[in-house]
């Protein structure tokens, strides 16, 4: 889960980078901070450096981690 205190740093936008999910150790499309769709934790990630692999961390059922742009940089 990310978090923030001053809503005034933030915008929302309707963009399709926040729908793709991506695969572990895949090129980072967008600077951000990702959220692995099976267990919430969350990473930052730069662009065009690998976002962490599968081992990065387990899931008690064992469901493949896969990441989602949940707040992006500019």
């Amino acid at each position: 889960m990310a978090y923030y205190k001053y809503p005034r740093f933030i915008e929302q936008i309707d963009h399709a980078a926040f729908d793709a999910v991506a695969e572990p150790g895949q090129v980072t499309p967008h600077s951000g901070i990702y959220r692995c769709e099976a267990c919430g934790q969350s990473v930052v990630s730069t662009s065009g450096h690998p976002l962490p692999p599968q081992n990065h961390h387990q899931h008690p059922s064992r469901e493949a981690i896969r990441w989602r742009l949940i707040v992006a940089t500019r």
